[in-house]
């Protein structure tokens, strides 16, 4: 929290600063500028803090790229549609409908899935509408709505402590509350927890918010990112479920910033996604549950009380949203995301992703002081842990790994969770994380054995 002094809370009326707004004086310091002020501290820490990529998009994308920038510098420079450039936003369609199998489905293009997210945020929910966040959470949700006036009214929901898989039941018994929540948010695979959900836990939320008349809003930022033998990443489908997307990750493309929002569409012939025709609903299935897309493209009908809006009422809504707060996503961005959404550039991101498995092994061997309380791995790039008693101020502990080992990462208190840390492995290049995970376990140790004492032997 920033101090008063600076903030300008509490001052005398006479003052003449200005006060900030309660809004965005509530609101949580981003961690990452935590940890990038920590490790600025040590000019050889190593991180296993971002969750990015340590690859850059595929060279020949961004050559063709290069190419057209360098001959048409003017009108790459201009904004594009609001919603998203025409031939971006057809070769996105078909990819959900081809591979998430999510068909009736009409896409924004985004600066960012966290603008994606809030496109969806204050198109659906105004202040007063309490919205579900499973803790740990990812950090961005957490702070668009506190930022918005809304902090007040997000309702935690409860993981199982040994898994971290979300509890269906508590789910169940708050939607069918008196306060019921309008919007349920899950991130699967999850940041942080690197938990991957099936499709079987998948359709059992969506059935349930479908019943409740809440939306389920879904990111799934991490969708390429699933190591767990025999296991997929799943998209249920319905006119209360709304996707969220990014490039950053699998792609490389974090500073280019491109996210895209998939929402229902269903009274709209999707003109850019051959043999799709518009749905008519035949009526809510008897049982009060929604048919899912069963991962063959046949999307069902909602549940009597599915939350629904009129006929393109929320690709407007998400488009006063956009204008007002960004316009648009870049174009050098987009086109850049046209470039590598071909089957080249899923053989180049494939091929890095598959290479992942093996630092996760590393760095799981790392926590090892921490087992039995060592979860994830199933997808995303992430493992989270849970510190030793006494640990419970983990921006400490986070501030002595980087002193004492010379190593990063995240505390779990950014996701709602104080005495656990998440740890990335997919930020450093190869010639890099075996020197990190040998620190993190260094560091563990001794932590687990004497405590935030001095490491009598510095770690290299």
């Amino acid at each position: 929290m920033i101090p008063n002094a600076v903030a300008g809370t509490g001052s005398a009326p006479g003052n003449k600063l200005k006060m900030l707004s309660r809004r965005i004086d509530a609101t949580d310091t981003p961690v990452i500028d935590f940890t990038r002020r920590v490790m600025s501290k040590r000019k050889d820490a190593l991180s296993l803090a971002q969750g990015v990529v340590h690859w850059a998009p595929p060279p020949t994308a961004l050559e063709r790229l290069a190419a057209r920038l360098a001959s048409e510098p003017a009108s790459m420079s201009s904004y594009a549609p609001n919603e998203g450039l025409p031939a971006l936003r057809a070769a996105l369609r078909h990819k959900l409908a081809v591979r998430n199998h999510l068909l009736h489905y009409d896409v924004i293009v985004t600066p960012g899935c966290n603008q994606a997210f809030l496109n969806a945020f204050l198109s659906l929910c105004d202040s007063e509408d309490r919205v579900v966040l499973f803790r740990p959470y990812y950090f961005d949700h957490l702070m668009a709505m506190q930022m918005t006036g809304s902090a007040d009214r997000v309702v935690l929901g409860e993981c199982d402590p040994e898994t971290m898989r979300p509890s269906l039941e508590w789910l169940r018994k708050v939607l069918g509350g008196p306060m019921p929540p309008k919007m349920v948010v899950i991130v699967n695979p999850c940041n942080p927890t690197g938990v991957l959900l099936t499709q079987v836990e998948l359709d059992a939320i969506s059935s349930a918010c479908a019943a409740a008349g809440a939306w389920l809003v879904l990111d799934n930022t991490y969708e390429d990112f699933v190591f767990v033998l025999g296991g997929e990443h799943y998209c249920p489908a319905g006119r209360h479920v709304i996707h969220l997307f990014s490039m950053s990750k699998a792609y490389g493309m974090m500073g280019w910033r491109i996210g895209y929002i998939a929402f229902p569409d269903y009274e709209h012939h999707n003109k850019d996604v051959e043999g799709e025709q518009a749905d008519t609903p035949a009526g809510p299935i008897e049982d009060g549950t929604v048919a899912t897309n069963g991962g063959n493209g046949i999307a069902g009908q909602p549940a009597a009380d599915a939350p629904r809006t009129a006929p393109g009422a929320l690709g407007l809504a998400q488009l006063k949203v956009q204008d007002a707060v960004c316009i648009c996503a870049s174009q050098p961005g987009q086109l850049l995301a046209l470039e590598v959404l071909t089957e080249e550039g899923r053989e180049y991101v494939e091929g890095h992703i598959s290479k992942l498995a093996a630092n996760r092994d590393l760095l799981r061997d790392a926590l090892a002081p921490l087992e039995p309380h060592v979860v994830g791995g199933e997808g995303a790039i992430y493992l989270w842990a849970r510190l030793p008693a006494g640990c419970g101020d983990d921006h400490a502990v986070v501030e002595w790994l980087v002193q004492q080992a010379g190593v990063c990462v995240i505390p779990g208190s950014a996701c709602g969770m104080p005495g656990h840390i998440r740890c990335s492995y997919a930020n450093l290049p190869p010639e890099k994380f075996p020197s990190a995970v040998a620190r993190l376990r260094a560091g563990l140790e001794h932590l687990v054995a004497h405590g935030m004492t001095n490491m009598r032997q510095p770690v290299l």
